[in-house]
């Protein structure tokens, strides 16, 4: 069976679905919400609902990363990002978030660049991890491919948790003319504690990184509210495909190493309690979550999101983008839930989801029935 279509004579190509065309579809069993599980596990780290932030600034402090740890999750902080360039960046993330109210403006682009531009202190990485430790929650911080070398040091002496390498896309065969690209196999094996990297959005792309070792690997290009990376690049990768991909990728890797399990956690995307069930079903073991928490009332962004896309000193693909408020933090993952629009209590509708079609826990749902929806975004 081929799934390709004719584009035109000279080329063909595979007809991939997002999110929100496909939905799920009950079962003959129904179950109480109240006995449904939404906990999972990577590595030692067992955690009470399958939600990690996004290593944004608009979405992610040491305070709410301590927050998100102790309502069940697990934040991640960006340790490129403003809390490890300023001693006291609260009046940036206010700047930033009292610039003009413009979607593709170039002066707001232009002054995000502006403040991104200062260096990274790496006595900051090591006081921002220390305080999310200090609290008791699990610690995690990510950097860029880029920034890897560089920093990794700092950041496992700091006493990481979980270390993440977020990209918009990362292989684990990376070519340059210029300098000595990072070894993913090499600096996973070297390390003492668990790593995510991605994103990866295909099969082979994801085989890949899952044999350098990865606990993890997020599956998309991470910040789907705010990044232009279809109309930048031209580069774009629908996500319920791409999540089923990695997940076939993830059997066929246990196959091939003897039962070796590597998390796949989607990343981008996922605005709503709607999208997160559908990316579960597809095959993930969590999601990575940025808009969706940057609506809390304690988010640095104040109801603004953002990613590194928008700041990038030559090619921003990215837009700071007006998200708004809809609860606190505990609201937004837990309820009472105010909104018919999937903004609040995503953990409820999750539940609610699972115990619908009959599925006690994560593990199972992920074999629920889907459909292609006709009624798509609806």
């Amino acid at each position: 069976m081929t799934y390709e279509i004719e584009i035109g004579r000279g080329k063909r190509g595979r007809r991939a679905y997002s999110l929100d065309d496909i939905a799920i579809v009950p079962n003959r069993r129904t179950r109480d919400p109240k006995d449904v599980s939404v906990s999972w596990q990577i590595d030692a780290y067992k955690f009470e609902m399958p939600v990690i932030a996004a290593p944004m600034d608009s979405a992610m402090s040491p305070e709410t990363a301590i927050a998100l740890g102790r309502l069940g999750g697990l934040g991640v902080l960006d340790l490129e990002g403003l809390w490890t360039r300023y001693e006291d960046p609260q009046s940036i993330l206010d700047e930033i978030a009292a610039l003009e109210d413009e979607v593709n403006s170039p002066a707001v682009t232009g002054r995000m660049q502006e403040l991104y531009r200062a260096p990274i202190q790496p006595e900051l990485i090591t006081s921002r991890l220390a305080e999310i430790r200090a609290a008791g929650v699990t610690v995690a911080g990510s950097l860029t491919p880029q920034r890897t070398q560089e920093h990794y040091k700092t950041v496992v002496a700091a006493g990481v948790d979980i270390f993440v390498i977020r990209g918009t896309t990362v292989s684990a065969e990376h070519v340059s003319k210029d300098h000595e690209p990072l070894n993913l196999k090499q600096f996973i094996y070297e390390l003492d504690v668990p790593v995510i990297v991605g994103g990866a959005a295909g099969y082979t792309p994801a085989l890949h990184l899952m044999r350098t070792g990865a606990a993890g690997v997020l599956v998309g290009f991470g910040g789907g509210a705010t990044a232009t990376t279809r109309r930048a690049l031209g580069i774009h990768s629908p996500m319920a495909s791409a999540i089923s991909d990695v997940a076939a990728a993830r059997r066929d890797y246990m196959d091939e190493s003897g039962g070796r399990y590597v998390h796949v956690i989607a990343d981008g995307g996922m605005g709503t309690s709607g999208d997160i069930v559908k990316a579960i079903a597809m095959g993930a073991d969590a999601v990575m979550l940025g808009s969706a928490l940057a609506r809390a009332e304690e988010a640095p962004g104040k109801g603004w999101h953002w990613g590194q896309e928008a700041h990038h000193l030559e090619l921003p693909r990215g837009d700071r983008a007006n998200v708004g408020t809809v609860g606190s933090l505990a609201e937004v993952l837990f309820g009472p839930g105010h909104h018919t629009n999937g903004t609040s209590n995503l953990i409820g509708a999750l539940r609610r989801s699972m115990a619908t079609t009959g599925y006690s826990d994560l593990k199972e749902f992920q074999r629920v029935d889907v459909v292609v929806s006709p009624y798509a975004g609806n």
